[in-house]
């Protein structure tokens, strides 16, 4: 009988116990360990398997729980790692959910997350102890205010350090203390506008469970990004940082193409060309990495669509790409237009702080709408769309800059792929009365109309704008990337007499030849501008 998917899960334990589809990640236990980081973070984008990887971790060296089952048959259990099995205290969170309006409601769920481990480990603490030892007073009086609901920020702070050195007390042993997306909650104070007044409390919370602490063996921290100048870190001489570019760990969130090719055979499932470039092309370190909640979807599907969608998410990206400046939006469009771009970023320090071109970039590339071909130095990067599907969310950014919608995009490309050019004037023209009734001076509709057939198109045709070609400059050339579709040459005029102008746009495509490096059949379209009017004159030949 198949395996069924683990869609949703990211429970290890689980998944191995339900006998669901596993890929194996266990030698990120042994590189974890040989690293030996006292503090650790790893940053990769959602969806990539992180809190899977942190749970894993979880099962195996948690000293209340047998896991020897769960492990049997893994790469991990062919090591001398092995012995290592159950051998350590674990305190483990995940923030992932940690999103909050209000301070109120996000402090109760903290300490509602909080207050599972407390109640886990309670149960051992009810044995013969010490009572009077400061660790278990402070432990057992902070447990009171967390079952309670009555805990104050304060003591909040030390809930997490007040674990570690109960646990250490109790097992003579230093635990391991794992927190799977710890920005979530810095990241809903910033987005809800009342980070100025929690900063103190993530840097205490954070920062005393993470610093200097003797009675702590290691800890692992993952998110989408390193909160910088916050103290947490900045206290911290020894956490050690893992981003997309860094090659450790690099294979062990996401899925290779051998992962994804093994899955999607075991589910009879086809993998092709187009596979391929709807959900592969992040580079981690120097590895190939699938996206895998995508794979895992079309997996069960068996259809090519969007999965990686996150609306909240998505709205936020939006709005801050929207909100950028003059600088920003030249690398943009550079990225859209060519497919990749040469940019500076910063991966060190979150948006929310310091709100720039570096920091925006950085974000992007930590939530995986872009990915990094070449890193050239600490900041200068070279990146690109990553797949099809991050494509997607591209030409809905462009649709909402332009105040259309994409799905109109899309059905105007198609009438112009179609040689249907009545279909294509018609939505064209009411997109360029809406672009130019909202854009202002500094930026104009048929800008972001070219902008949106690259995004659309560049699967389809390799587009070249302001190139020489023939005997002069032509706007676009449309080399199609396969046989069976037309090349297609534009080229805009604007002023008052559109019909006249059209035909001049046309006449002077097929005068200076501007299709001469194209072979086989050519559509030719000449394009006339007045403010909201707009004509159009096209014509096919063959080359």
């Amino acid at each position: 009988m198949r395996k069924i998917l683990p869609i949703g899960i990211d429970s290890f334990r689980e998944i191995r116990e339900s006998n669901k589809y596993y890929i194996d990640k266990t030698m990120f236990i042994r590189d974890f360990i040989q690293a030996d980081d006292k503090v650790s973070l790893v940053t990769r984008p959602r969806r990539f398997g992180k809190t899977l990887n942190m749970t894993m971790l979880r099962e195996f060296f948690d000293i209340t729980k047998d896991s020897k089952a769960i492990f049997d048959g893994l790469k991990i259990m062919d090591t001398e790692h092995a012995g290592q099995i159950n051998s350590r205290p674990v305190i483990f969170f995940t923030f992932k959910d940690c999103k909050a309006d209000s301070i109120e409601s996000l402090v109760f769920k903290i300490s509602t997350i909080i207050l599972t481990e407390y109640e886990r480990y309670r149960q051992l603490f009810n044995t013969d102890i010490d009572e009077s030892k400061a660790c278990y007073i402070t432990f057992n009086m902070i447990y009171g205010m967390l079952l309670n609901r009555n805990i104050s920020t304060d003591f909040l702070e030390i809930a997490i350090v007040t674990l570690e050195q109960a646990l250490f007390e109790f097992y003579k042993i230093k635990p391991i203390l794992l927190i799977d997306e710890y920005d979530q909650p810095i990241m809903s104070s910033h987005e809800n506008g009342y980070h100025d007044k929690m900063g103190l409390f993530f840097s205490n919370l954070y920062g005393s469970a993470l610093k200097g602490q003797d009675c702590l063996h290691q800890a692992l921290l993952t998110g989408i990004q390193r909160i910088a100048k916050e103290s947490i870190f900045s206290q911290l001489n020894n956490i050690s940082v893992y981003t997309v570019t860094d090659k450790y760990y690099s294979d062990f969130f996401g899925l290779t193409p051998t992962d994804a090719e093994e899955l999607l055979t075991y589910y009879e499932v086809e993998f092709n060309e187009e596979v391929k470039q709807k959900y592969n092309g992040y580079t981690i370190g120097e590895t190939e990495i699938y996206n895998p909640w995508s794979i895992l979807c079309y997996a069960r599907s068996g259809e090519l669509k969007n999965y990686w969608i996150n609306t909240s998410a998505n709205t936020l990206i939006r709005n801050l790409i929207a909100e950028a400046d003059h600088l920003f939006h030249k690398g943009f469009d550079m990225l859209i237009k060519d497919g990749y771009a040469k940019i500076s970023a910063d991966l060190e320090c979150s948006f929310f702080e310091l709100n720039n071109y570096d920091t925006l970039w950085g974000l992007l590339i930590n939530t995986g709408y872009i990915t990094v071909i070449k890193q050239i130095n600490e900041l200068f990067m070279s990146v690109r769309i990553p797949n099809g599907e991050v494509r997607s969310e591209f030409m809905r950014i462009i649709a909402s800059r332009a105040n259309v919608q994409s799905s109109d995009l899309h059905r105007m490309f198609q009438y112009l792929l179609d040689r249907d050019m009545d279909g294509f004037v018609e939505v064209y023209r009411e997109l360029v009365i809406s672009c130019t009734s909202y854009f202002d001076a500094r930026e104009n509709a048929y800008h972001m109309l070219f902008l949106g057939m690259c995004i659309s198109l560049n699967n389809l045709y390799k587009i070249k704008s302001n190139v020489e070609s023939g005997t002069g400059r032509s706007d676009i050339i449309m080399e199609s990337l396969s046989v069976g579709r037309p090349h297609i040459v534009i080229e805009f005029k604007q002023g008052e007499a559109v019909d006249a102008l059209k035909e001049e746009a046309l006449r002077q495509i097929l005068d200076n030849q501007y299709y001469s490096s194209l072979h086989g059949e050519i559509l030719c379209v000449g394009i006339a501008h007045d403010k909201k009017k707009c004509s159009i004159s096209h014509e096919t030949i063959a080359n």
